[in-house]
């Protein structure tokens, strides 16, 4: 019996043991490793590994026609969602070297308007194919170059017309006839007006960084340019006569110059404040300046004293060069108050009341 026992105490032994194990696993062992097995169940399941999303970034192709001949151009691929329409025409120019982005004009639809550069792919994208017809806008320069061109030329072409140079008056006429001292004030208020202008637009305008044809260029040029020559080869000629009403009419007239230019400056300054450009600007409103406070009878004062400052100048010269200017350039001024004050109207309708666009309570 005794001998029985030990047999099956040894086969036990031999079913707790391992191969490889060079001792066996007591009754002790066992119990400790079932304990720990069922802490582990309790504990609950072991947390898988996070898994790794990755974005998915939607591309899309840029199918880009000729606006009159309907055909392909070029393809622009691998296009994301945030890429505005300036990023299809860099990568444009890189598969067509010879259209420069400045030149280049897309349109979603063969009439439809150009799309500005900002604008991005998404919002144009109806699906990941999207067709644009291309049209060359030719020979583009920066608005900053026109307008300083257009204010250089006058005034070096005033100064040249003042110094009487010999070969576009008579030396010995000019010699014997002394200038009246309205022929150098006007010298005075016209280099000062293009020389604000030219300030204005470096330091003061914000000037949008987009492009122009060249043509209008020659045309402001041409304007600007051919009108000042007119205007100074009368003023300064030696035949020139003044005012009719003398030295009152020069001193006041010039007074009034000096107002109106002053004060289309700081209109100026205060259009370019951050508060009243871009998307979210606001309506300009009168401040302690007293030059601001035309902002109570009109919504484009710049004009009005622009306006103000070439009448001022006709009185003072009473010249028809510089009226036939005045008048173009009212005209010309008029219609773009008018633009800018149906545009108030719609976005700030509440500051509007009351207002004209120009000329208070005319036009």
């Amino acid at each position: 019996m005794f001998k029985r026992q030990k047999s099956l105490a040894s086969e036990h032994k031999k079913e707790l043991s391992f191969p490889g194990l060079s001792q066996p696993i007591t009754k002790n062992d066992t119990r400790k490793f079932h304990s720990l097995s069922e802490l582990v169940l309790l504990a609950g399941p072991l947390k898988p590994s996070p898994v790794i999303k990755h974005s998915k970034t939607t591309h899309f192709q840029i199918e880009i026609l000729d606006a009159q001949t309907r055909k392909q151009i070029c393809i622009v691929d691998k296009v994301t969602q945030a890429s505005t329409i300036h990023d299809v025409k860099q990568k444009f120019h890189k598969a067509c070297p010879k259209w420069y982005p400045s030149r280049v004009g897309l349109q979603l639809e063969n009439d439809g308007p150009y799309l500005k550069d900002y604008i991005t792919i998404q919002s144009i994208a109806a699906s990941s194919i999207v067709t644009l017809y291309f049209t060359d806008l030719g020979q583009q320069v920066r608005w900053t170059t026109i307008f300083l061109a257009e204010y250089t030329g006058p005034l070096l072409i005033y100064l040249f017309f003042y110094l009487r140079i010999s070969y576009i008056y008579d030396m010995k006429e000019s010699s014997r006839r002394l200038r009246h001292p309205v022929v150098h004030l006007a010298c005075f208020c016209h280099c000062i007006h293009y020389a604000r202008y030219l300030l204005e637009t470096l330091f003061v305008h914000k000037v949008s960084a987009g492009h122009t044809p060249l043509k209008n260029l020659i045309k402001g040029c041409a304007f600007y340019w051919g009108f000042t020559s007119w205007i100074a080869y009368y003023i300064n000629h030696p035949r020139y006569t003044p005012p009719s009403f003398g030295n009152r009419q020069v001193t006041l007239s010039a007074i009034s110059f000096l107002i109106c230019e002053a004060g289309n400056h700081f209109i100026n300054v205060m259009l370019a404040h951050p508060n009243h450009t871009g998307n979210n600007a606001c309506f300009p409103s009168p401040n302690y300046n007293p030059f601001t406070w035309i902002f109570f009878l009109v919504s484009c004062p710049n004009y009005t004293y622009e306006i103000g400052s070439w009448i001022s100048f006709t009185v003072m010269t009473q010249t028809l060069p510089v009226g036939i200017f005045t008048l173009l350039m009212s005209i010309q001024m008029s219609l773009w108050a008018q633009k800018k004050h149906k545009k108030y109207m719609k976005k700030f309708n509440s500051f509007m009341h009351r207002k004209s666009a120009i000329i208070p309570f005319i036009l």
